[in-house]
């Protein structure tokens, strides 16, 4: 059966931290695949600041170099609020072949209790955890818990530095910081 890991996100704008992220647990893991799901809408989020036509370019042009790393657009093309339950729904039933491993950040670890559905996905897939310092991961739900590199990047971080003139050098992959400045992105 294939392994593919599942990292969801807004990717306004994808950065290096997202890169390290998958592949740490594609390696840990023995994944086969990493796959990118940005979201149209976010539950617990603001909309994204830039069209989703231009986060699958920038996640198109970060992951480029990596024949393991995809992007999947279901959840763009399905529009509105993305909640996993309905994306991992509709991937077990393209993909009955494939087991999923959601990965998630510690910060989403905590937040579990609140996720719409979470006692009938914890029975569709493993959720793995992305350790960070200031996250305790604990939690009462089944989730792989894995130490990876710390990295204190944020696309938030990256908009407010591109906003104030700011490099993002070595914060974002090249190709994203070209198709930041060929489409005129957060400025």
């Amino acid at each position: 059966m294939k392994k593919i890991g599942l990292l969801g996100g807004t990717f306004d704008p994808p950065h290096i931290g997202h890169l390290v992220i998958a592949n740490e647990v594609y390696e840990k893991l023995s994944l086969d695949e990493i796959w990118f799901i940005p979201s149209a809408e976010p539950p617990h989020k603001k909309k994204a600041t830039v069209s989703t036509d231009d986060r699958l370019a920038m996640i198109k042009s970060a992951i480029k170099d990596e024949d393991h790393f995809k992007v999947n657009d279901i959840e763009i093309k399905r529009q509105g609020k993305s909640y996993t339950i309905d994306t991992i729904k509709t991937l077990k039933d393209m993909h009955p072949d494939v087991s999923f491993y959601f990965i998630i950040g510690a910060d989403m670890v905590e937040y579990l209790p609140k996720w719409y559905n979470i006692n009938e996905l914890i029975h569709l897939i493993r959720f793995v955890g992305v350790k960070r310092p200031e996250y305790r991961l604990e939690t009462a739900y089944p989730v792989t818990l894995l130490d990876v590199p710390g990295l204190d990047i944020s696309s938030t971080l990256i908009r407010e530095r591109l906003l104030n003139n700011q490099s993002v050098r070595y914060l974002v992959p090249s190709g994203v910081i070209d198709v930041i400045r060929k489409r005129g992105l957060y400025e």
